[in-house]
């Protein structure tokens, strides 16, 4: 049983002792961290509006009732969306001109886990330094609770699913004619959350023939709800005997998105955003690009072949996005299946990656595995090493950026070495006593061994 504490929320485990796990005390404490952290930044303001939403979750219920009661306990107004998604919550922030917003999930984590992910007024999520305060404000307990007469609001707005749905429809570069000519068949697994219902309701307003796969958002969640290969072989199949288009699986928040050609092969979560950004820079005539450090190469090669400039950041939703404003990047993400598309909003979206995946394809007239062997292959191999507390991992990592001097290598988020075929990226875990060893490379067989040979590189040292 567990709970981390982080600058981007808490996040832990259901029952159990408070301070070890997510206890109804310990969603408390933190709500009402958050709270005092939104009243203090908005201290000259009566009337201030928090945006919460859940995904389906067995826990969300209670979760969000815990959370919605604080705030209205601080004298703050919640507006809850009920069953939504992270991207719709983050859609809804601005729209209601809201001082920021809560998302009750735990993304691609197992069932009892919860979590409480932090926004801020843009529907952005929050900053180190941000983060920090709350973490503060928790520890302390410095929250002052209104009288009676000051006690918040609290409204629910179910009109968010369609007002999401109808801002990615409005979206320049979705081709809503062009997809709906095009006569997609598409399987969707939902994982039992509420991209099982988010997901159809817009491939229905794109007339997409969908086919519903662990679409009931009952939070009993069928398989291991991170959209990884190895836990995807029921909607492979299914894709297959409904000779479908592609197959679209979300975690059960709906921001990271992987896809399944019609032979039941998976797409490749990596290249999610290789394909999208392949569209909108082509539609556009090149732009910008960013992702993380530990994404695929092959962001930056479809960039390049649109005349645009990549750049990588730290790993973490919040660097990438400080980056791609920095940039003035027209779209990025992250290579685990999160499209963030400025036009739309700052934040990963499954629901915006749908639709201009679903305009590429329409586009191009070719079937999903022609589009993925399109773009240029390249293998990744993901590794760990335990760290023990006598390790020096400051050392290993700069003792390493020295000896590869004559490389390209990066330093903002751990050590990242670019050779001219193949990548290393070493990060010390921000959750876990670990090294993070992500390589790419042209084979699977030269991933693993490039792998192999910085762990042995690094045990060296050690």
């Amino acid at each position: 049983m567990t709970l981390i504490k982080s600058i981007s929320g808490i996040r832990g485990t259901i029952g159990g002792n408070t301070s070890d796990n997510l206890t109804p005390i310990d969603a408390v404490k933190f709500a009402s961290a958050y709270g005092a952290f939104i009243k203090k930044r908005n201290s000259g303001k009566t009337d201030i509006k928090v945006v919460i939403g859940r995904d389906a979750r067995i826990s969300g219920k209670m979760i969000s009732s815990l959370v919605a009661n604080t705030l209205v306990g601080l004298g703050i107004d919640v507006i809850d969306l009920g069953l939504s998604t992270t991207p719709t919550v983050e859609v809804a922030v601005p729209l209601e001109k809201a001082d920021g917003g809560i998302i009750l999930t735990a993304s691609h984590n197992p069932k009892q886990w919860n979590a409480l992910k932090l926004l801020n007024e843009k529907g952005e999520f929050l900053n180190g330094e941000d983060g920090e305060q709350i973490l503060a404000l928790a520890e302390s307990e410095d929250f002052t609770f209104a009288e009676v007469d000051d006690l918040g609001t609290y409204t629910k707005d179910n009109t968010y699913l369609q007002k999401h749905i109808q801002e990615v429809l409005n979206l320049e570069l979705v081709d809503v004619d062009a997809i709906k000519s095009a006569n997609f068949k598409v399987v969707v697994d939902g994982v039992n959350s509420t991209g099982g219902v988010f997901i159809p309701a817009l491939l229905k307003e794109l007339n997409v023939e969908c086919v519903e796969l662990y679409c009931t958002p009952n939070g009993h969640f069928p398989h291991n709800p991170e959209p990884l290969k190895e836990h995807l072989t029921d909607i492979s199949e299914l894709v297959v005997k409904e000779k479908a288009d592609f197959g679209i699986v979300v975690d059960p928040d709906v921001d990271r998105l992987a896809l399944v050609c019609e032979d039941g092969s998976m797409f490749g979560e990596e290249y999610t955003l290789v394909a999208c950004a392949d569209y909108v820079l082509g539609r556009l005539g090149g732009g910008n690009t960013v992702s993380n450090l530990s994404s695929s190469r092959a962001l930056r090669d479809v960039a390049e072949k649109h005349g645009g400039t990549y750049t990588a950041s730290a790993v973490g939703e919040v660097n990438v996005v400080i980056k791609m404003k920095e940039t003035n990047t027209v779209i990025g993400g992250e290579g685990n299946g999160g499209i963030i598309y400025p036009a739309s909003h700052y934040g990963r979206d499954s629901l915006v990656g749908v639709a201009l995946f679903l305009s590429h394809l329409a586009y191009q007239k070719v079937s999903c595995k022609a589009l993925r062997k399109s773009y240029p292959s390249y293998f990744m191999s993901k590794n760990k090493i335990q760290l023990t507390p006598e390790i020096d991992v400051d050392n290993i990592l700069e003792t390493m950026a020295s000896k590869y001097a004559n490389e390209d290598v990066n330093t903002i988020d751990g050590v990242k070495i670019d050779f001219a075929e193949e990548w290393i990226h070493l990060r010390k875990s921000n959750t876990e006593p670990i090294i993070r060893i992500y390589t790419e490379a042209k084979s699977q067989a030269a991933a693993d061994a490039l792998a192999e040979r910085f762990i042995g590189e690094i045990k060296e040292i050690i």
